[in-house]
């Protein structure tokens, strides 16, 4: 990846309005900033979660609260807690992510 055209800014992450994205079960809540190319997210997922599709998109996404699994289509499962990130490429391996008790993400993609 290449920042390009970048100014230097910030983002009040409390004051972008979220979007919610249903899950199979349970929803998740995006803030979304785009700079160019780059998407970046503050995603909270609630209680319950699972996710409603195998994503192909490449992230680097790191846990900020809560625990989350991220499983692989192959059935290899990854469990993330504060301070634990992945990473993936874009059309590189299949995942998706699932959370029992709730977490709060921060995604760039």
């Amino acid at each position: 990846m290449q920042i390009n055209q970048l100014p230097f800014g910030i983002t009040q992450w409390d004051q972008i309005e979220p979007e919610t994205h249903p899950g199979d079960r349970g929803f998740a809540l995006w803030r979304t900033q785009r700079f160019n190319d780059i998407r970046v997210r503050m995603v909270e997922y609630s209680p319950g979660y699972l996710a409603d599709h195998w994503c192909l998109k490449g992230h680097i996404l790191l846990c900020l609260e809560g625990e989350m699994v991220t499983e692989l289509e192959d059935g290899r499962r990854f469990t993330l807690t504060p301070g634990v990130s992945y990473q993936v490429a874009d059309n590189a391996e299949a995942h998706r992510s699932s959370t029992e008790t709730g977490a709060k993400l921060f995604i760039v993609d």
